[in-house]
């Protein structure tokens, strides 16, 4: 539903294709968030709390449109159902945006709005970090309210969680290996990182230090030439990179990149990588990479270290416990692509399945006397 929570919000036009993306995709909830006078413009986006709060960080992105935006939320929030779940958190999935440019309209007053936003909604939502966003915008949302996790280690949270969530894809990326060719040593394998922020840099470092040859690609040229000089990985022009001749393909940008064009030209044995929403289609792209014999490690399962992060300062902080619970990944991804063979369907539909059937059971549970 569309919900008003103060004076400032600002409901949708009230067309067809906004409320029909939200039933389409199953939400409980979509809040429109406008304040004039930060310049704040936010959707939050509630999918699913049947497992516990709907927890998801708050991206701030310069989106064209808003209907742009609405689309990425929903998407991305859905995409948080399925991670929590089948990480085995108590949680549920949620999302939130921000429409704005995140190198030049930051400041305290909009975090602290949208800080009361979040408040409004009395823990159903969650936030955190996550692209365009940072821990010490957190904290400024923390000034309005209990609800946001992923703050410095100087608050008692957990700091940054991009190492985790990079070590949670790195552990996808070995068992996929492992899977693909009989052994997870990744030691002289070609890998092409593509997007290399915060988990894209802590993920090449990984792989350097096993020994893997490591590409690196992003729009931030300076940052490219900073991961280049500090771990040793070539940079390759973003012009033509899905057909390099590599073995693994690791997206750590944005999503959709694995649509029928970019499939098409793809060279490599395995794909893991931490973007988010990776298949353009899921239910085309997803068969299409079976039809092609490529292993993909569903990106929600893989990326799920920075939830398993943040979920552990909701529960008292352990650095050390978050780290142990994200190696499970190995196994769990491991288990995923042996049952999409065995069951003939390709692995993100495998994962899904393996999510639903957690929720199903545990509603079942909190329905029963």
């Amino acid at each position: 539903m569309i919900d008003v929570k103060e004076k400032q919000q600002v409901i949708a036009p009230l067309n067809s294709n906004v409320f029909d993306s939200i039933s389409n995709s199953h939400h409980e909830q979509v809040v429109y968030c406008h304040d004039p006078e930060t310049g704040l413009k936010a959707i939050i986006a509630i999918h699913n709390t049947v497992l516990g709060p709907a927890l998801g960080g708050t991206r701030m992105w310069m989106y064209k449109t808003e209907a742009e935006a609405l689309n990425d939320v929903l998407r991305l929030s859905r995409g948080m159902t399925y991670k929590a779940a089948i990480s085995g958190l108590n949680l549920g999935g949620g999302k939130a945006v921000i429409i704005g440019d995140s190198k030049t309209q930051k400041s305290e007053a909009l975090f602290r709005k949208f800080g009361r936003f979040v408040n409004n909604l009395n823990g159903k939502y969650i936030t955190a970090e996550d692209v365009g966003t940072s821990t010490k915008d957190m904290e400024y949302v923390a000034m309005e309210t209990k609800s946001v996790t992923g703050l410095p280690e100087s608050m008692g949270g957990g700091g940054d969680p991009s190492p985790v969530t990079a070590y949670g894809v790195y552990m996808g990326m070995k068992a996929a290996a492992q899977f693909a060719w009989g052994k997870d040593d990744l030691n002289g394998k070609k890998v092409l990182v593509q997007g290399v922020g915060h988990v894209g840099e802590n993920l090449v470092m990984n792989l350097k230090k096993e020994g893997a040859i490591v590409y690196i690609a992003d729009i931030n040229e300076e940052q490219l030439r900073k991961v280049s000089k500090e771990h040793g990985a070539e940079v390759v022009s973003n012009d033509g990179i899905y057909g390099l001749d590599i073995d693994v393909y690791a997206p750590c940008a944005l999503g959709a990149t694995l649509n029928t064009d970019n499939i098409n030209q793809l060279k490599c044995s395995v794909i893991a990588g931490a973007a988010n929403n990776q298949l353009a289609d899921e239910t085309i792209h997803g068969p299409m990479l079976v039809e092609k014999g490529i292993v993909y490690a569903p990106d929600f399962l893989i990326n799920a270290g920075g939830l398993i992060n943040v979920y552990s300062e909701l529960i008292g902080y352990n650095r050390q416990r978050a780290l142990s619970q994200t190696e499970h990944i190995y196994n769990v991804t491991l288990d995923i692509l042996k049952k999409a063979k065995e069951d003939g369907i390709y692995t993100q539909l495998a994962a899904m399945k393996m999510a639903e059937k957690r929720i199903s059971d545990i509603g079942k549970v909190k329905s029963s006397m």
